[in-house]
């Protein structure tokens, strides 16, 4: 069983590559690589998409990798294997980003990606560092994570979902935020989970032994 975390030059993977490598020891999940290669991406058994930037330049880069970009989608839609965006790679689950233009996403869980606007004018955007997560529904990836739990954020946009039912999590920053959503093999966190200590590392515990 290999885990790709998919490397398209949008930032660095490496602490996320450890964090995934650590649990998969953990677990016996088997091998975890950070790869750019369409080959691998086709041939994992489960698949990654991180992403640091702007939705519009993070999806860009994603479809200039040759076959890098149809080997993703024919792995989550066709093979149907478990698949986790985050951040930015979060994000581009949506149907449509709105940051800077617009900008159509992957379109694996409805919604639009919008800018993050707190009731209190004082509350700085991007919304920076840790937060609570509210858990809205209950799924494999979130268990043994409760209301409560931490996670750390570095966003300035985020996912209002069309449907409540593929919201999972959120955060209060001068209102809700979405924090993660899922829709079948697909789960996208807004955090990031090699940064959001014990409860991001069971997060990514759990994803490698989900089998939706």
């Amino acid at each position: 069983m290999t885990t790709v975390l998919i490397d398209y030059d949008s930032g660095n993977l490496h602490s996320a590559e450890k964090a995934f490598q650590r649990m998969a020891r953990e677990v016996d999940a088997g091998p975890v690589i950070v790869s750019s290669r369409a080959e691998d991406v086709a041939g994992a058994d489960r698949v990654v998409l991180p992403g640091d930037g702007a939705f519009p330049a993070c999806l860009a880069g994603l479809r200039d990798r040759t076959g890098l970009f149809e080997a993703m989608v024919e792995a989550v839609t066709k093979r149907a294997v478990p698949f986790m965006g985050i951040c930015v790679g979060m994000q581009m689950l949506a149907t449509r980003g709105h940051e800077y233009t617009r900008t159509d996403g992957l379109d694996l869980i409805g919604g639009d990606v919008v800018p993050i606007t707190p009731a209190d004018a004082k509350m700085k955007v991007p919304h920076m560092g840790w937060n609570d997560l509210v858990i809205d529904a209950l799924h494999p990836v979130l268990e043994g994570v409760a209301t409560g739990d931490h996670a750390y954020f570095v966003h300035s946009y985020q996912f209002q979902v069309t449907d409540p039912a593929t919201r999972l999590a959120h955060v209060d920053y001068g209102g809700d935020v979405t924090a993660i959503v899922a829709r079948d093999n697909v789960i996208g966190l807004q955090f990031h989970p090699e940064k959001s200590q014990a409860a991001g590392l069971r997060m990514i515990s759990n994803f490698l032994n989900w089998a939706p």
